[in-house]
């Protein structure tokens, strides 16, 4: 059996500096919100609308940032191919609310405290994930402020 889900990691700016939300699924894991693809849906709407029913945060795509692909075992179709297409996406409304039936919390951190999560409390497929968004969002701080000066 394939699944196509998309999600995103989502990220805002605060004076005190950029951060990303982080949700803590229901294993007690740390990880990025993404869902299933419904009929009819493009990877970017999945995304936004998984982001927004996970965790109560509309947001905008910034970017694509990657695919990954996994196996995993599902206890009644049994073995799942599984691709998950990420973005980059920034926050625009909401308020942080868990979809309490698939995951514990939601929480923003800063960009070292999501990383120190996804290392020690994630899933590895995501390490990359993680890793190519925070250059990202490091890259976009420093163009900002060079446009200070």
């Amino acid at each position: 059996m394939k699944e196509i889900s998309a999600g995103g990691v989502v990220y805002r700016e605060r004076p005190h500096g950029m951060e990303v939300l982080m949700i803590e699924d229901r294993f007690g894991r740390w990880t990025l919100p993404k869902g299933k693809k419904e009929a009819g849906e493009t990877d970017e709407e999945t995304a936004l609308r998984e982001i927004l029913e996970e965790t109560g945060i509309e947001g905008k795509i910034v970017s694509f940032l990657q695919t990954i692909t996994y196996a995993y075992t599902h206890e009644e179709h049994g073995a799942v191919e599984k691709t998950v297409h990420y973005y980059l996406v920034r926050a625009i409304s909401g308020e942080e609310t868990p979809q309490l039936a698939e995951i514990n919390g939601v929480v923003w951190c800063s960009l070292a405290e999501a990383w120190e999560k996804q290392t020690t409390m994630g899933y590895d497929n995501n390490d990359e994930v993680l890793k190519s968004a925070l250059d990202k969002l490091e890259s976009m701080r420093k163009d900002e402020s060079k446009d200070e000066r």
